[in-house]
């Protein structure tokens, strides 16, 4: 590679790393996510619940400008208490690529699925930052957004009710049964209480 070459490119790498300060260069991170989840009707934990996070990240598109994408999801299930745990996450991203949000999917047969918490107007990600003394009692989440408008949250913390029902989960296309065991295993087990024929894979 010829000397002019290789200056141009590193001051061009240079300049659009300096033109876009929002972007989180190489590293993906997001912190631990804790909550609990209960019957609406009998306010009594529910074992078992499937909670799915999916991890996001916004990518540079060129002139036409950039999308979501996925990155990855994890899953677990919430234990007798009705809690769920997800440690911290991180991983590396592209130059081009910035953190994004993440969102929730919480789905157990014969309940409704929660993937947005009602009564709330800050995401999903905050209301879930919680530190493990404080899940279920009263506190406060403040919240800025991107266009510095601020939200607060007053009350129980990462607490999720969720209601008798059917009300399947919108599925995130890029993931299969492979990736979400414990979510797949719900769906069709409530697919065939439903009378439904065929799994999901």
């Amino acid at each position: 590679m010829k000397i002019k070459t290789f200056v141009a490119l590193i001051i061009s790498i240079l300049i659009l790393i300096a033109v876009q300060p929002a972007f989180a260069w190489l590293v993906y991170v997001k912190p631990e996510f804790r909550g609990k989840v209960i019957d609406a009707e009998t306010k009594q934990a529910i074992e078992g619940v499937v909670v799915v996070v999916l991890y996001e990240k916004w990518e540079f598109g060129g002139p036409g400008g950039g999308n979501t994408l996925p990155m990855d999801a994890k899953e677990t299930l919430t234990d007798k208490e009705g809690e769920f745990y997800f440690p911290a996450y991180k991983t590396m991203i592209g130059p081009l690529s910035r953190v994004s949000d993440v969102s929730f999917i919480i789905f157990k047969p014969g309940y409704m699925s929660v993937t947005r918490i009602d009564g709330i107007e800050i995401p999903e990600e905050n209301y879930f930052t919680v530190e493990k003394d404080m899940v279920g009692k009263a506190g406060e989440i403040k919240y800025v957004d991107r266009w510095e408008r601020w939200f607060s949250y007053k009350g129980p913390l990462g607490i999720v009710e969720m209601k008798k029902g059917e009300r399947d989960p919108v599925m995130p296309p890029d993931y299969r049964s492979s990736k979400l065991p414990l979510l797949f295993k719900a769906l069709n087990e409530d697919r065939r209480n439903r009378g439904y024929k065929g799994e999901l894979k």
